[in-house]
């Protein structure tokens, strides 16, 4: 899933936080309700503009982020 088709980073909105496309949600709300233990079923039914693909979106562009975190070795 390429992330950057569905995510949007505008300094003018919520912060310059990834939002899902053109609306006012962030990636971390998504996540938030994901690891809350939401299911998508239940999120789309909540937020009727959301579509499995932004859900996903946001899974891949977490999973981005992380692949591009460094790790520190143990000491």
């Amino acid at each position: 899933m390429d992330w950057k088709n569905r995510i949007t980073i505008d300094p003018e909105k919520r912060g310059g936080k990834p939002c899902i496309g053109g609306l006012r949600m962030t990636v971390y709300d998504v996540l938030e309700y994901l690891a809350s233990g939401m299911s998508e079923g239940e999120i789309l039914k909540d937020f009727p503009d959301l579509t499995r693909e932004d859900i996903r979106a946001c899974l891949a562009i977490a999973a981005d982020r992380e692949r591009k975190l460094v790790s520190i070795p143990p000491s």
